[in-house]
């Protein structure tokens, strides 16, 4: 990637900065202007260019981890960052910053990164699970947890501890841990329940699409139990903005990070 260019000249007036700036150039300089910081204005420009291709290499290898993840079973991409997004709303909502919102949405999306390792017999299995199945379906948040926390990144920190958490219930009934209450992380929890909204409201190959209204009396129905009740409320006042993602989700076939 070549970093955009740099305009030097002897004029300087506001006119001729902006036809500089129309014709595609990041930056302005006027003469005389001496070597050292023409060297540091382009050693910066670099480092922006750099930044941003390295963003969008891990964002890369984040949507191809998602997609390994689940490349055993039925889970799809739309599934997927449907979820992230709702994620990221329900963070808004609960007033996190703008920085960590678009972390959430990203490590959401890892969630199931340990299903890397069940076969994929258990992951496509049709009908419920027997015990044994079960046991080793459950491993996989723990496995997920081992693969995403070997990185010292906050991206796959955050990833790391939604996936070990987001099977664990409000009331402790959910594994690995029995957690209860806020004793789960909070991105879990987030991600709980965009899971079970994202799942319940799109059409899969087994299941239609419920409407909207019967798949939140559910989660309201969870609070409590399944879901944290703070959660589920915060979820009522981003509604209009997850109706939104939806109606633009349905018309999309490939995952996308929402902006």
């Amino acid at each position: 990637m070549m970093p955009d260019p740099i305009l030097i000249a002897s004029l300087s007036d506001l006119a001729d900065e902006g036809i500089g700036f129309a014709a595609g150039c990041v930056d302005y300089l006027s003469k005389p202007v001496s070597a050292e910081i023409v060297r540091a204005r382009v050693r910066n420009h670099l480092s922006l260019v750099q930044a941003t291709a390295l963003e969008a290499s891990w964002r890369d290898a984040v949507v191809m981890l998602a997609r390994a993840a689940h490349y055993n079973d039925a889970d799809t991409g739309t599934h997927i960052w449907r979820m992230a997004a709702f994620a990221r709303q329900l963070a808004v909502a609960r007033h996190w910053s703008t920085a960590r919102c678009e972390l959430l949405e990203l490590a959401a999306a890892m969630r199931d990164t340990g299903k890397i390792g069940i076969p994929g017999t258990i992951l496509r299995k049709p009908g419920a699970l027997d015990a044994r199945q079960w046991a080793v379906m459950q491993e996989h948040s723990a496995a997920g947890f081992e693969i995403l926390s070997g990185s010292a990144a906050p991206l796959f920190q955050l990833a790391a501890e939604i996936a070990l958490y987001h099977h664990e219930r409000w009331d402790g009934s959910g594994y690995l841990m029995g957690l209860a209450g806020e004793a789960i992380p909070q991105a879990a929890r987030i991600v709980a329940i965009a899971d079970a909204l994202a799942a319940l409201t799109m059409t899969e190959p087994d299941q239609a699409a419920w409407p909207v209204e019967r798949a939140l009396a559910t989660l309201r129905a969870g609070a409590g139990k399944q879901f944290d009740p703070a959660l589920i409320a915060a979820l009522e006042t981003c509604l209009p903005r997850i109706l939104e993602i939806k109606a633009a989700w349905d018309q999309r076939d490939e995952p996308r990070v929402t902006r």
